[in-house]
């Protein structure tokens, strides 16, 4: 089942978004559940958040993999919201 991961940084959080940029991005291709995925930008065209599209069994799968991420364990989020695909395109 495909689930939309919507995380958006903490305020001024763009060093710690860099630094971890790599192992996130290595987390991506690691887990094989990623469909699409990129940034949301903020007014300068800076990275500001994130929009993964997951496929996995449910949405404890989609909560654990994000619990895992590196972005996430290294704290720069300020909210996540997972919702079903369906519920994000309006199908």
């Amino acid at each position: 089942m495909l689930f939309a991961l919507m995380a958006f940084d903490k305020e001024g959080a763009l060093d710690v978004r860099m630094e971890n940029r790599p192992a996130h991005l290595d987390y991506l291709d690691s887990t094989g559940v990623v469909k699409q995925a990129g940034p949301f930008l903020d007014a300068d065209g800076n990275p500001c958040g994130s929009l993964i599209v997951l496929d996995v069994e449910d949405m404890a799968a989609a909560q654990s993999w994000a619990d895992n991420d590196p972005y996430a364990k290294a704290g720069l989020f300020r909210d996540v919201q997972i919702k079903a695909w369906k519920q994000v395109i309006g199908a």
